[in-house]
């Protein structure tokens, strides 16, 4: 199973693209923040059996394992969720073109932090087939054409919380790797939700947006409870399998799957073809996480060897 480690969280990305381009537009009459506490209320209540058979391991968690939940709570569950889906309700789902190009720099970020945070040293051989990963990402997007600035003030907010979600997401993998160290995967996504909607819930508290919980539509519940099993709580659950398996570095990487998957779901649902550019760009992309994928197996066979 660990050879699979990494297509795991190749499979929570895929579900995550599902999750921006078909589910979450559903929510976009409802508040952020509102949006964000109850998607991560509801997987804390589904996975509330995890927290009654392993009480005892939480409290025996190590502070600086605590911490780092904290962390990947407040960047990854709170923070990084409410950046992207603000993006997103910016361009009002239509105009994804800033909000997956500014998604293509998490890779960057997380590299960065994995070798400040983690001390991840990585083969020179890595760093090429990231930085291809990323070219092929940001031309399965957009082709030759250059990305659209000028379709007003709120693409620019959009870009902005694309930037943060960035970057949020990216601490996240990184935090979530260093927290994982000594937590199961199983243990380590209930923390990640019940930390998550702690904080979101005061949040909403103080914007005043919990008040509003009322104006949620019988349809909105049964998408937040779709979520709650595939894109949301599985996805995680998948994740952080994957995660305690394989580097932070080479996690990011996978999660390229992600802006594929949604651009391939922009063509399917909406017609929106794509040209021979983008057609090589999603090859290059994909080549490169295969690529990544073998290194990361490569390292775990080595570690086994040397052990």
């Amino acid at each position: 199973m660990l050879k699979l480690a990494p297509i795991f969280v190749i499979v929570a990305a895929i579900l995550w693209g599902i999750d921006g381009i078909i589910l979450r537009p559903s929510l976009y009459s409802l508040p952020v923040p509102l949006v964000v506490f109850i998607e991560s209320a509801i997987v804390a209540i589904i996975l509330s059996p995890i927290f009654m058979r392993r009480y005892k391991n939480i409290t025996r968690i190590d502070k600086k394992d605590l911490v780092a939940f904290l962390g990947v709570a407040l960047f990854g569950g709170a923070i990084g969720t409410m950046a992207i889906t603000k993006a997103l309700f910016f361009v009002n789902f239509v105009n994804l073109s800033i909000v997956i190009l500014l998604q293509k720099l998490q890779p960057v970020f997380a590299l960065i932090l994995a070798m400040i945070f983690l001390k991840e040293k990585l083969p020179k051989i890595f760093f090429l087939w990231a930085v291809t990963a990323i070219i092929g990402a940001y031309f399965l997007t957009f082709g030759t054409r250059m990305p659209n600035l000028d379709t007003g003030e709120e693409t620019v907010y959009a870009a902005l919380f694309a930037l943060l979600a960035a970057f949020s997401f990216a601490f996240s993998t990184v935090l979530s790797k260093r927290a994982l160290r000594n937590v199961s995967f199983e243990l380590g996504t209930y923390l990640r939700f019940l930390v998550t909607t702690i904080i979101m819930f005061f949040i909403v508290s103080a914007t005043g947006d919990l008040t509003k919980i009322g104006e949620v539509s019988t349809q909105q519940i049964l998408i937040f409870l779709l979520i709650a099993f595939t894109t949301g709580g599985l996805a995680i659950f998948l994740y952080y399998y994957g995660l305690k398996n394989i580097s932070a570095s080479v996690a990011t990487i996978c999660e390229l799957a992600f802006p594929l998957t949604a651009v391939l779901l922009e063509f399917l649902l909406h017609d929106k073809l794509l040209d021979g550019v983008q057609w090589i760009g999603g090859l290059i992309l994909i080549l490169s996480i295969v690529r990544v994928t073998r290194l990361s197996q490569e390292r775990i066979r080595k570690s086994k060897l040397s052990n």
